[in-house]
């Protein structure tokens, strides 16, 4: 049995899977905040929870918000940021007992879908996520790249291409810099977007709930925020040119993202047309927890 941990910034959840990939269990916990200890305790205790349920017990894979310094050993990069400069797997050792895998949650999610999800038999697949912040993972072959830095498919912390003037310098990122992807297309920055422009401060869902009753002011914002993504993501097709694109995270239920995104991004690309797949994940929110447990890979 293995078992993969999906820590993320308002919810973890736990599952454990058989050799072939079936679920033996499941659960859900909101995601302690204010201080690290909290949420590696909470960690320990859902693995446990999960394997009384199961009547057995697991390898234990963790997907994060950050990476894992090659450096140092402690988590870097993290939007959870009370992890950021904390040993998590060291401590995770210490309280489960056992080695633990720790992987970027990003690379979860795209392993996951690459390997028996919506990009499966895809040889170059760019997996993102929308929602609390801006992930993405690439897997070649059916393999994770991570990359000597540990930040591979990073491209919530680049800058927005084609950058209007209102969009340029930008916000304000936790990572210190000004003007990432992540504080435009994260839920978030959609919010923020629908009321700097004048409307109610709303979430993403109750945003998409207007637009769908033809709300002018929520399709307006879904109109800024979709040129906004077809902008990010065209460039990294401009670069990686992967197969199929892969999406998860809350953002990803926005069912009129998978018509729009492929008309707009061909206005920016560097070719004459875009063959890459833009698709939403099989498994949901279950994409991330699958990949975790993943790490631990069926032995032959």
């Amino acid at each position: 049995m293995r078992i993969g941990v999906d820590l993320g910034g308002t919810k973890m959840e736990a599952i454990a899977l058989s050799d072939d990939g079936e679920k033996i269990a499941r659960r859900r916990i909101p995601t302690p905040r204010g201080a690290y200890f909290p949420i590696a305790e909470a960690i320990r205790d859902l693995v446990l929870d999960i394997e009384r349920e199961a009547g057995a017990t697991g390898s234990v894979g963790v997907g994060i918000p950050g990476a894992v310094s090659r450096n140092s050993g402690l988590i870097k990069n993290a939007n959870t940021t009370e992890l950021i400069g904390q040993p998590l797997r060291e401590d995770l050792q210490d309280l489960l007992k056992r080695p633990i895998r720790l992987a970027n949650d990003a690379n979860c999610f795209v392993l996951s879908e690459a390997t028996d999800g919506a990009a499966q038999g895809s040889n170059l697949v760019f997996g993102i996520i929308l929602g609390t912040g801006v992930g993405g993972g690439i897997v070649i072959d059916g393999k994770v790249v991570e990359g000597p830095n540990a930040i591979t498919g990073e491209w919530g912390h680049t800058p927005l291409p084609w950058a209007t003037e209102t969009e340029h310098p930008g916000l304000d990122c936790y990572c210190g810099k000004k003007g990432c992807i992540e504080t435009l297309l994260s839920g978030s920055g959609l919010s923020q977007s629908h009321a700097t422009a004048g409307n109610a401060s709303l979430t993403p869902k109750e945003i998409v709930a207007l637009a769908d009753v033809g709300d002018a002011s929520a399709l307006k914002t879904l109109c800024v925020y979709e040129h906004r993504l077809a902008k990010a993501l065209t460039g990294v097709i401009n670069i990686l040119d992967p197969d199929i694109i892969v999406v998860g995270g809350g953002l990803s239920n926005i069912t009129r993202l998978y018509q729009n995104i492929p008309t707009l991004w061909q206005e920016y690309a560097f070719s004459d047309s875009i063959e890459t797949q833009f698709v939403k994940a099989r498994h949901g929110d279950s994409s991330g927890v699958r990949g975790a447990a993943w790490l631990w890979p069926v032995q032959s």
